[in-house]
């Protein structure tokens, strides 16, 4: 997040710039802010809480990209509001991109031989005790939660679905 926000305020003085086209902006701003902000994140074990800060940092980018709206009552000038940005940028928002890239990612782990060491430390299960508390949320249970979510599908591993209907690609 600290390097996307970097990469932001470096390029926000383009993104607020009123010569360059809008669709011009949003490429910029897939290509440059979030392959930096997304990097690495099919590993990654989102909260909620994360999953809001990501959406309110684009928000924040896509309202510098759009700039202010005025009001047709008061014909004064507002920030716009978060249901006019989605409408306005109809790609899909920063969540479901995570989400669909850490997918393709199971897929590829799943598809993968039992010999690989990615495979050995997804499946493996660590010795020792564990400490007290809640256990922190897996990039497992991610998967699993996605699966139940989407197809109301309940296995016994994440590693079940590698055989699926298409071949077991997702």
């Amino acid at each position: 997040m600290k390097l996307g926000n970097a990469c932001y305020y470096s390029v926000q003085n383009l993104l607020s710039f009123s010569l360059l086209s809008k669709n011009l902006k949003i490429k910029i701003y897939r290509t440059i802010i979030l392959s930096v902000v997304l990097y690495g994140c099919k590993t990654w074990s989102l909260t909620l809480r994360e999953e809001r800060r990501l959406r309110v940092f684009e928000n924040r980018v896509l309202r510098r990209v759009f700039g202010p709206k005025r009001d047709k009552v008061t014909g004064e000038w507002r920030k716009l509001h978060n249901e006019e940005l989605s409408d306005l940028y109809s790609l899909s928002n920063i969540v479901r991109v995570v989400k669909s890239r850490r997918m393709r990612w199971a897929g590829y782990v799943a598809r993968m031989g039992e010999w690989r060491g990615v495979h050995r430390v997804l499946v493996g299960k660590p010795e020792g005790n564990r400490p007290l508390g809640r256990p922190r949320r897996r990039w497992e249970d991610n998967i699993k939660w996605i699966f139940r979510k989407w197809e109301g599908v309940v296995g016994t591993g994440w590693i079940w679905f590698r055989i699926g209907a298409d071949g077991g690609h997702l």
